[in-house]
C-alpha cells in the first residue's frame, strides 16, 4: 500500500499527529503536499536516482518531504540534528545531495553552513522549513507554486541513511532502487503485519528522532498501512506514558535506555497512567539488560517484542515476550536470513561459542563511497554473507544472543572481555543513570576495565559511590569483567536512538582528546 491510497479511502484520517503541538495532518493533506514537492523536485531538474538532504528536528513537514522524495524516485538522506556544521557538511557532500531542507529550529548550524565554504557546491537550492533562515528559500511559499496532483513519472525512491558514527566516520547505507511503482510492497510491511499485527487501526507512538532508520522506516510503514503515527519532538519518560493513555496507543517502539528511565521514575508516577491499550511495544537498536526487560514485561505485560537488525537490511531476528522468557537475553531467531557465527578467519564456530555474526541473505547493500568498508562487511569466502560487526552466539534452538560490538571488546592479559556484561549490571544500580565500560591502557596487561558513570544525583559522587559500584558489580560478575576504577561524568554522549558514542569516551584515555563523532 501507499499513503496515496488511503488519501482516497480515508482522506480525513490523521496520517500523523505532532504530540507537542497537537498538529494533525490527514492522509489527503500528506498526499497533496508530497505531490507538490515531487513537482518541485522535477522543476529543479532532479530525476530518479538523484539525492536530497534533510536536516531537521521532528516537525510536521518531515514526512511530507520524505514521501515526496519516495514518489519521485529519489534518495533522501536524513541528518542528525545533533551534529556540528562540519559533520553536517560532510554528510550533505558525501550523499551527493542537490537540494537541502533545514528547519528553523536548527538555524544556527544551517546558517553556519553558508560560511567559510562549508556548503557543498553541489547544493543547488536550500529551503527553510517551519520558519525563516537567512539565505534559504521559504519552503511553504515554494511548495505552494505546484499542483497537488501526482507527477507523470512516479517511481519508488528510498532513504540513504548514515551510520551514527559510534565507531568512526559515518557512512551511508545505499540500497539499489527497484525502478518499481511507489506502492510496491516493502519487507517492513510484511513484518509489521505478520509479526506485530499492524493495520489501518494501529496508533503508533514514535518517541525517537525521525532522522534515525528505525523510527523513520517503521512510522512510514504504519502510514503505508493506513494507521496513525503520534510523533514526539523528544523523548520524555512521563510524557510517553501520558500519550499512550491519551491516544490509546496500540503500537510503539523504544530503545533500552528509554525503558531504564521509565523504570526509574517513582512508582506513583508510573501507576498514574493507563497503558492497557498497548498491544505491541517493540525495542531494538541496543542490547537490553535482562532485569530491565523482566521488569518491563511485569509492568506492561507480554507485549514486549524485540528485534535485531541494521540499516543495512541484511538480516532480521525477532522474539516475543513468551519466547524471551524461555530464552532470556536472546534477540530471537532469524526470519529472512541464515545466521552464522564465525571466528576471525571466517570459520564457522560450534553452537554456544561467541564470534562474529554473519547473515546469509540475498539482500544487497553498499557503504556509499567506501568500498573498503563494504568489503570488510562481507565474509571472506561467501559473497552472500555479511556482518554488522557484532559479536554473538547461537543456542541449540537457533536463538541468537548478542555479546558486544567487536570494536568495543577489551583484551586484558590475553583474555577477551565484553564490556556490555558489566554495563548491564551497573545500569541496574539505583544511583546510576547511564554507564559506559571501556578498556584503558595498562602497562602489564595491555588494557584494563574502566567504568564511566553518569550518576542520577551528582551530589553522590565520591569514593564511597565508586567502592559501592565496584562491589555491586563483583556480586554479579567475575572480578576480571568488573571495572578496576570508575570515573564520573555529568552526562554521557549517548545518541537519542540509544546508541552510546563509546569511542568518544575511550579516545580520551588513549590520548585522542579531540575525537569527534565523525
Amino acid at each position: 500500500m501507499h499513503p496515496s491510497a488511503h488519501a482516497k479511502t480515508t482522506p480525513d484520517k490523521p496520517a500523523y499527529i505532532m504530540a507537542a503541538t497537537g498538529e494533525s495532518v490527514s492522509f489527503k493533506e500528506l498526499d497533496e503536499r508530497s505531490n507538490q514537492l515531487a513537482h518541485l523536485f522535477r522543476d529543479a531538474g532532479l530525476k530518479p536516482g538523484d539525492s536530497i538532504a534533510i536536516f531537521m528536528d521532528n516537525n510536521g513537514r518531515y514526512y511530507e518531504i520524505c514521501w515526496a522524495a519516495q514518489r519521485a524516485g529519489l534518495y533522501y538522506t536524513c541528518i542528525s540534528s545533533r551534529l556540528t556544521v562540519g559533520e553536517v557538511a560532510y554528510i550533505i557532500d558525501d550523499c551527493n545531495a542537490r537540494l537541502l531542507f533545514a528547519s528553523a529550529e536548527l538555524s544556527k548550524v544551517a546558517e553556519e553552513l553558508l560560511k567559510d565554504g562549508h556548503m557543498p557546491a553541489r547544493i543547488e537550492r536550500k529551503f527553510a522549513v517551519c520558519g525563516d533562515i537567512p539565505g534559504y528559500e521559504d519552503f511553504e511559499a515554494e511548495r505552494a507554486k505546484f499542483p497537488v496532483t501526482p507527477i507523470a513519472d512516479e517511481t519508488a525512491g528510498t532513504d540513504m541513511l548514515y551510520s551514527s558514527g559510534t565507531t568512526g566516520r559515518p557512512k551511508g547505507v545505499k540500497h539499489p532502487l527497484t525502478g518499481g511503482s511507489i506502492d510496491e510492497d516493502t519487507s517492513l510491511e510484511g513484518l509489521a503485519t505478520l509479526l506485530y499485527g499492524m493495520d489501518t487501526n494501529s496508533i503508533y507512538l514514535s518517541p525517537a528522532p525521525l532522522y534515525h532508520a528505525a523510527p523513520l522506516r517503521w512510522s512510514m510503514t504504519v502510514q503505508r498501512l493506513g494507521g496513525t503515527v503520534i510523533v514526539m519532538d523528544h523523548f520524555d519518560a512521563e510524557e510517553s506514558l501520558r500519550l499512550i493513555e491519551k491516544h490509546k496507543v496500540t503500537h510503539s517502539q523504544w530503545v533500552p535506555t528509554m525503558f531504564v528511565r521509565m523504570l526509574k521514575m517513582p512508582e506513583e508516577v508510573r501507576a498514574k497512567y493507563d497503558v492497557s491499550s498497548l498491544k505491541v511495544a517493540i525495542h531494538a537498536a541496543a542490547p537490553c539488560p535482562i532485569p530491565v526487560k523482566e521488569q518491563m514485561i511485569e509492568w506492561w505485560g507480554p507485549v514486549i517484542y524485540e528485534y535485531y537488525a541494521g540499516s543495512e537490511g541484511n538480516g532480521f531476528t525477532a522474539i516475543n515476550s513468551e519466547e524471551w522468557l524461555a530464552h532470556k537475553g536472546s534477540v530471537g531467531r532469524p526470519l529472512n536470513a541464515i545466521a552464522h557465527i564465525c571466528d576471525e578467519e571466517g570459520n564457522e564456530l560450534p553452537v554456544g561459542e561467541s564470534g562474529t555474526i554473519y547473515f546469509e541473505s540475498e539482500s544487497q547493500f553498499e557503504y556509499h563511497n567506501d568500498p573498503k568498508k563494504t568489503k570488510e562487511a562481507r565474509h571472506p569466502q561467501h559473497a552472500t554473507w555479511s556482518t554488522l560487526g557484532d559479536i554473538g552466539r547461537m543456542d541449540e534452538e537457533g536463538y541468537l544472543y548478542l555479546t558486544d560490538r567487536k570494536a568495543f571488546m577489551i583484551i586484558s592479559g590475553g583474555v577477551n572481555i565484553y564490556p556490555q556484561e558489566a554495563e548491564n549490571v551497573l545500569v541496574m544500580h539505583p544511583s546510576v543513570a547511564d554507564v559506559a565500560v571501556i578498556g584503558v591502557p595498562n602497562e602489564d596487561f595491555g588494557e584494563e576495565v574502566k567504568a564511566v558513570v553518569q550518576p542520577i544525583n551528582w551530589s553522590d559522587v565520591g569514593p564511597a559511590l565508586e567502592a559501592d559500584l565496584m562491589e555491586f558489580c563483583k556480586k554479579h560478575l567475575a572480578a576480571i569483567k568488573c571495572p578496576r576504577s570508575i570515573d564520573f561524568e555529568e552526562e554521557l554522549p549517548r545518541h537519542p536512538t540509544g546508541k552510546l558514542y563509546k569511542r568518544l569516551i575511550r579516545d580520551r584515555y588513549w590520548g585522542n582528546r579531540d575525537s569527534k563523532i565523525v
